[in-house]
């Protein structure tokens, strides 16, 4: 691990992170997370617990001179029983915004869960030691992007050259919340999420708040976009309601209000972009929940299917169909008193054509190709001339 340079231990804090709302402290260093420890202790569910600490979007930024630069981290790995390993996560180092190196860290925690039962298991392991090297000697803004799909506790920061926070140079914030696609998905990397993508295509800071199987229009999550900073914010509802059959058309329209009127109370008047689902051709027509595809699992593939029954849309159950439609509905009323309010169809971002030509690999989540295209097409139709964040990135 350490060599013959003269290496400096500089402290982790929160000066030092953004992407992050909260930083823990832990009995091996720090825990960056998502949500507020406020909104985390309203709602003790595994997933959520799961996906907030995942740091998708949180990045170490700093200024310095360092030539080689050493992060020791405790990740917790998944495991899926039944299914084939999955790669370790991945950390992206970008110097002055380019893509330099990417590197992993073997070893950490392993959470195993079983798809079939619902059951966990999380075994402790070692702390492990990523490492990037050669970096120019001159003066620099280093980013290190944490995995987005791998709980990540940060140990310590070593360099070469003393390290200082980037400053803040007053860059549009950009606020988004979304599902499992927004979090990261099977995205290659931090920085080729679809989020990750557009923002550095659009030139703003990103704060992703996508949470894998939890954009449920959950308060507290409406309470933590209303009282995060950021000029523009977008939320994308629709697929973890059909996902989980969490409720039904009674229950989703007013559910839809109270989210949108919190977010509104901490941001006014700021561009708001709703975002209605992707194309996911298993729950168009057909409600949830979604299940795991057992057949499949059995032959070591990981793929879901629509466990609902199309009929019972007749009493309310959701399918993204019905969601869209309301959702427009919702938009199209609430936009004639708020005009910085938008709609944009998710089928604009992946509809039939993508789907035909890059099909979703397990029924319900985008590859890395797919997010790259995704990226680029919100990037566009969001940040681009006429899009509603346009004005506010000129």
């Amino acid at each position: 691990m350490h060599t013959t340079e003269q290496w400096i231990t500089t402290p982790i804090t929160a000066g030092l992170l953004r992407g992050a709302l909260d930083l823990e402290r832990t009995a091996h260093g720090v825990l960056p997370h998502r949500l507020p420890a406020r909104a985390r202790a309203q709602c003790p569910d595994g997933q959520l617990a799961l996906a907030e600490s995942q740091p998708s979007g949180v990045r170490l930024v700093l200024r310095t001179r360092a030539t080689a630069v050493e992060l020791d981290t405790l990740p917790t790995k998944r495991v899926y029983a039944g299914a084939p390993p999955r790669p370790d996560g991945v950390y992206d180092l970008l110097v002055d915004g380019r893509l330099a190196g990417q590197g992993s860290v073997r070893g950490g925690n392993t959470l195993t869960l079983d798809m079939a039962t619902g059951a966990a298991e999380h075994r402790p392991g070692p702390v492990g030691t990523l490492r990037f090297a050669g970096l120019p000697g001159e003066m620099k803004t280093v980013e290190i992007w944490l995995p987005h799909n791998e709980t990540t506790e940060l140990v310590a920061l070593r360099t070469d050259a003393p390290v200082e926070p980037a400053p803040d140079h007053g860059r549009t914030v950009w606020l988004h919340h979304g599902s499992s696609i927004s979090h990261g998905s099977d995205a290659a990397s931090p920085t080729t999420t679809w989020p990750a993508r557009a923002a550095s295509l659009a030139g703003v800071e990103l704060v992703n708040l996508g949470l894998s199987g939890s954009a449920l229009l959950d308060p507290f999550t409406a309470r933590a976009l209303r009282d995060t900073p950021a000029h523009l914010i977008s939320v994308k509802i629709g697929i973890n309601l059909v996902n989980t059959d969490l409720m039904r058309l009674r229950a989703f329209t007013p559910a839809v209000h109270g989210f949108l009127d919190t977010v509104r109370e901490g941001h006014p008047t700021a561009p708001l972009l709703v975002v209605s689902p992707l194309l996911c051709p298993i729950h168009e027509d057909t409600p949830g929940p979604s299940a795991p595809d057992l057949g499949a699992l059995a032959a070591g593939r990981l793929r879901f299917r629509a466990a609902g029954d199309p009929a019972e849309r007749a009493s309310g159950k959701l399918t993204l169909g019905v969601i869209r439609e309301e959702l427009a509905r919702i938009v199209a009323q609430r936009a004639a008193e708020d005009p910085n309010l938008r709609l944009l169809d998710g089928r604009e971002l992946y509809g039939p054509d993508d789907h035909d030509e890059l099909p979703l690999p397990d029924g319900l989540h985008p590859d890395a190709a797919t997010h790259r295209r995704i990226g680029e097409r919100f990037a566009g139709l969001a940040f681009g001339a006429g899009g509603p964040f346009a004005r506010e990135t000129a």
